[in-house]
């Protein structure tokens, strides 16, 4: 029996939870799902320009973990872009996290 994920972290839930191509009918397209934790390693490292090791610190996973996640989400992006497929962005393991949360306090005891 496989080992249950633990919940990673996420900052931002996504707004659009869908994106397709252009001018091809729904009932034609096949569809990837990009789960929500894959879709934040790549907001972490492409959009905000994290280095791997503080995006996966603020993820709550090690570095390598957030690699392999990372690339996960890479391919199928690239999948979905050279094959015309839609992106469907749902499930996998996260939590998500509120504003202020997670920093420790550095203030009087």
């Amino acid at each position: 029996m496989p080992r249950p994920r633990i919940p990673r972290r996420v900052w931002l839930e996504p707004n659009v939870t869908y994106f397709k191509p252009a001018g091809v009918r729904m009932i034609e397209l096949a569809e990837i799902i990009l789960t929500v934790d894959e879709f934040e390693a790549i907001r972490l490292k492409d959009y905000e320009g994290l280095g791997q090791t503080k995006a996966a610190k603020k993820m709550g996973i090690s570095q390598p973990t957030f690699q392999r996640i990372y690339e996960s989400a890479r391919k199928k992006i690239a999948d979905a872009l050279v094959n015309g497929k839609a992106i469907r962005i749902e499930g996998g393991p996260y939590k998500i996290m509120k504003r202020g949360r997670g920093r420790r306090f550095r203030g009087r005891r």
